[in-house]
Order: C-alpha cells, then structure tokens, then sequence
C-alpha cells in the first residue's frame, strides 16, 4: 500500500532524526516529561550526579542537533537537551498551547521539576538563546549559569538579507527551500550533512507559531543575575554580530563575549569549533 505523503514525511524525519541521534555518545537514553502544555521529550547523557545543564535548541532544530556539545560537556555534566513542544522534534503539544513568555516560564518550570532539579545551568542557540534569557530574567534562582550561542531577539534584530531569504520558508516551507537557507547561511563553512538534511525536513514539520516578542529592555538586562558567556558566530549571516556584541555588553553587567570568526549561525549548533566547546566547559565549571 503506497504512503501517503504525510506518512512519507514523518518517516523520513524519523530515520533522519535517529540518523543524527545515533552519533551522540554513550549511553544516551530519552524520557518524557508531563508538563502543562504538552509532553516534553528530552535526550540524557553523562554522570547522574554531574551539575546538570539543559540544552534549548533553535526554533527550527531539534535536541539531536546538540551531540558535539553533549560529547564535550557530559564527561563532566549531566546534560538535558530538550525538545521544544511545539516545535519540529518529538515533544508533542497535547496540553495548553504556549502562547506567551509566561507560559514558557511554566513549561520549563515543569521541566526542571520532572527532572528533579531545583536549578540547572542553561545553554540555549538562536531562539533556544531568547528563551533562557527570558527564563533566567523571570526565574533566577533556576538558573545558575546562562551560555548563550549566537541568540536572537536577545540583543538586536535581524538583518534584512536573511528575512528575504527566509521568506520564501515561511510561506511555504519545503525540505529543498530551508536546505538552501541553511547552505546559503552557512557558505563554505563546514556544516554536518546529516544536521542540514535533519533541520530541511523540520521545516515540513507540522509546529505551532512560536511565541516571540520585544527583546528584553536595558532595564531587564541590568537585572539579570545569572553569570552570562555569549558565543557569536563571527560568520552568522542571521544578524550583526558587532551589533549584538556591542548591545550586550553595554546592557548586561560582566558578560563575557567570545566571537568565533569561522563559525556561522548554523554550524556554531551543529559543527562548534573545539575552541567554542572548551570555553563552554570551562564557564560551566568556573
């Protein structure tokens, strides 16, 4: 009996996502997490009793995307990468729909307490960045230590040049069409093919709108508690990086900036340089 087309979809992302999974090392196990607004599905790897980091994806990448750092960072971590619900992993969204910067408060609240953790430190890429940020403004004492790689709507917007060619994703998202924003993001720089092809098919992923909004105000910032290291992406064509780097460290007390001039937006997340790994590692131990 032939496949229907949204069968065919499902599949392919499945045996890609487990394609990139069976990369992140051993042992990895995965659980599902109850929380308010739907089931969260989340990867686990290194020492139980190892200071717990969660791992917050871009809004167009899935928690498989984060088996370099897992590998770096679980030889002396326990790490939560996270499925965003909503989004195109494998967390699914049979609760209240998130709808607002409070509602992501409490899902990750329900998140941690599925965990059994009172705090863990947070590092989060592209929106994954907006979210920990937001989280560590509302929710202090959960986070400890907040790494944000290349966010966005943290520090500035977009650049114009990427929203045009995003555009034609958005309006009708393809595998095809978001493969070729990834590899025009990305240039020459390498950038996992199993990641791309991972990321390409999320974009033909059903998801709900996710929740954005105003980028936190110099007052906020000024408050933030956590201590916070912030990786650019020297290459990113999402946004200015001098932008970004200039507005952070003018808007949050004793931010430590690192820009990695080979990496772009994409490949910080899928292929970090050593260099980005090993500064993570030591601000998560510092």
């Amino acid at each position: 009996m032939p496949r229907t087309r949204s069968h065919a979809r499902e599949t392919d992302f499945d045996a890609a996502y487990d394609a990139v999974l069976a990369r992140w090392p051993r042992p990895t196990t995965t659980s599902e997490l109850r929380t308010p607004h739907g089931t969260t599905h989340v990867l686990h790897h290194g020492p139980e009793d190892g200071p717990p980091v969660l791992l917050l994806p871009g809004g167009g990448s899935t928690a498989a995307s984060w088996g370099t750092t897992a590998a770096a960072l679980g030889t002396t971590h326990r790490i939560h990468a996270v499925d965003l619900v909503g989004g195109p992993g494998r967390s699914r969204p049979d609760g209240s729909p998130i709808r607002t910067a409070a509602d992501l408060r409490t899902w990750i609240d329900a998140v941690l307490d599925g965990l059994g953790l009172d705090s863990a430190a947070f590092l989060g890429h592209s929106y994954g960045g907006w979210i920990a940020l937001r989280y560590a403004l509302a929710a202090p004492d959960r986070a400890d230590r907040l790494v944000l790689l290349d966010p966005t709507g943290c520090f500035a917007g977009f650049r114009p040049a990427y929203l045009l060619r995003a555009l034609p994703v958005l309006l009708r998202p393809s595998a095809a069409r978001a493969e070729a924003l990834l590899a025009w993001e990305t240039g020459g720089a390498e950038h996992d093919p199993a990641a791309r092809r991972l990321d390409g098919l999320a974009a033909e992923r059903p998801r709900r709108r996710p929740v954005t909004g105003p980028r936190p105000t110099p007052a906020e910032l000024s408050t933030l508690r956590p201590p916070v290291l912030l990786l650019l992406a020297g290459g990113s064509r999402v946004h200015d990086v001098r932008r970004v780097a200039d507005r952070a460290r003018a808007t949050v007390p004793g931010i430590v900036r690192e820009t990695h001039p080979a990496a772009t937006h994409h490949t910080l997340l899928e292929s970090p340089p050593p260099a980005v790994l090993s500064g993570i590692a030591a601000f998560l131990t510092g």
